[in-house]
């Protein structure tokens, strides 16, 4: 059996590593459009072969996506109209405008709505690490929809992985993701835009930048052309989530402000809590 895996970025490129350290398939077709990303993927060993889509679904049982949601959301209804016995995995991070598109394509069943809750700030092959995978947690999304043998082939793939599993809606995965991911990713870009602005004036700000802050804004690393279409994708939750975050951030700065810093003292304490979710 061989697999080909769609985009050949840090996910995608991960992926490739890991299968070839467990032997699970023959071999990893990479299907890649930036030649460059060809030649690096080859060159580090991400995958065997670099082959066009229509060539990887002649020679492959197993097709990975692993490029943005927009592309994912062009590509898919005409990949599911070739598909006979193949099965589809879509690994991006919004799942309801997808599922929404193909839920009446015949092919529906060959297909897998998967997201691995993993990934770092860094974007391209090079990216790509052995063993990013490893407990974290791949969510399912309507897994009750995909045929039993496609689901169980997708989820031996996670179990190369060594990941764990959880099932969910459409809609409570892209609300839980916008809530756990997406918001920390807009709250980096926008920490890094706000420093950025004062370096303007205060060339040397950076000298005192400690782990706080380089923890903190790590995100504002991440790629625009990934992040951009999942903003897009998942806007209403991605605004939900934002309205809260500012109202929290108006709440500090009224504390500060009004010189309450008793008040302010509480609402520190209150965001401690959160150490009964991360440890």
């Amino acid at each position: 059996m061989n697999i080909a895996i769609v985009g050949i970025g840090l996910i995608g490129g991960s992926i490739g590593i890991r299968l070839k350290e467990t032997n699970f398939c023959e071999q990893v077709i990479g299907v890649e459009k930036n030649e460059s990303n060809q030649k690096k993927a080859l060159q580090m060993g991400l995958v065997d072969e670099i082959l066009s889509l229509d060539e990887a679904l002649s020679s492959c049982k197993i097709i990975v996506l692993t490029i943005p949601v927009d592309a994912i959301l062009t590509l898919l209804p005409s990949l599911l109209d070739k598909v006979t016995d193949h099965v589809i995995i879509d690994m991006g991070s919004t799942k309801t405008n997808i599922l929404n598109l193909i839920a009446d394509h015949p092919n529906r069943g060959r297909y897998v709505a998967a997201h691995p809750m993993a990934g770092t700030e860094y974007s391209g092959p090079e990216a790509a690490i052995p063993n990013l995978f490893k407990d974290k947690v791949m969510v399912y999304v309507e897994a009750f929809k995909t045929d039993e043998d496609a689901f169980e082939l997708a989820d031996a793939l996670t179990d190369q992985l060594e990941m764990k599993t959880s099932f969910m809606n459409a809609d409570e995965h892209d609300m839980h993701t916008a809530y756990v991911s997406h918001i920390s990713h807009l709250t980096s870009f926008a920490l890094a835009l706000t420093v950025l602005e004062k370096e303007k004036s205060q060339g040397r700000i950076f000298e005192l930048a400690g782990s706080g802050f380089q923890s903190t804004v790590r995100l504002a690393k991440s790629s625009p052309e990934m992040w951009t279409p999942i903003f897009k994708q998942n806007r209403s939750n991605v605004l939900e989530v934002l309205e809260e975050h500012i109202k929290q951030l108006q709440n500090l700065y009224n504390k500060i402000d009004q010189e309450d810093y008793e008040g302010l003292h509480k609402l520190i304490k209150r965001s401690n809590k959160i150490k009964r979710i991360i440890k």
